[in-house]
């Protein structure tokens, strides 16, 4: 097998893992969507959910193994291992921030728009260090859902409705970047 080879194998494999992670943390990004909607749908929201995950997550088992495909060598920085796991500690360290002040001073309806910002965030540098361009566009649909979900509650529909549209954005925007991950070349 040949260098480029192994590289090409090598990105189907993180690519595969990424497809893989963003899967789960899109179903749990729309249990937060469907916290905000009424009780009578919640269990048809659910189902929903967890159809679009698995089907997410089949299409990662369905993608190509390599034979005959194209694929893009991949063009990591040095000691990007290290840096991927600076990048999650950071974003998760923000998160346990987030979560303790917003609720220590009475204000939990800003923890879901503040903790999809932070996520989003975190996809910029990942973009880079994995040299996967989709996780840019990850970046941007998580930060909008964040500032829509801000906006929502400047604007005061209610917390739900908040939470009903931070969680969307945020699901979809990761269940796309899933399934995008699957299918490519």
């Amino acid at each position: 097998m040949t260098v480029e080879a192994t590289e090409v194998d090598s990105s189907r494999t993180l690519r595969s893992r990424g497809a893989l992670v963003l899967a789960p943390f899109a179903l749990l990004w729309s249990l937060v969507a469907i916290s905000g909607l009424p009780a009578s749908s919640l269990w048809a929201a659910r189902v929903g959910a967890a159809v679009i995950t698995a089907a997410t997550l089949f299409l990662v088992m369905l993608a190509p193994s390599g034979a005959g495909t194209q694929a893009r060598v991949r063009h990591q920085p040095d000691g990007w291992h290290k840096q991927v796991g600076i990048v999650n500690l950071a974003e998760f360290a923000a998160i346990v921030l987030t979560v303790a002040i917003f609720a220590a001073t009475g204000i939990p309806q800003f923890v879901p728009p503040i903790v999809c910002l932070i996520v989003g965030l975190h996809f910029a540098p990942l973009a880079r260090l994995f040299d996967q361009p989709e996780y840019r566009v990850t970046a941007v649909g998580l930060v909008l859902g964040a500032v829509a979900g801000l906006a929502v509650l400047a604007l005061g529909p209610s917390q739900e409705v908040s939470r009903i549209v931070v969680g969307a954005f945020a699901a979809c925007t990761l269940w796309a970047t899933s399934a995008r991950l699957s299918v490519r070349g």
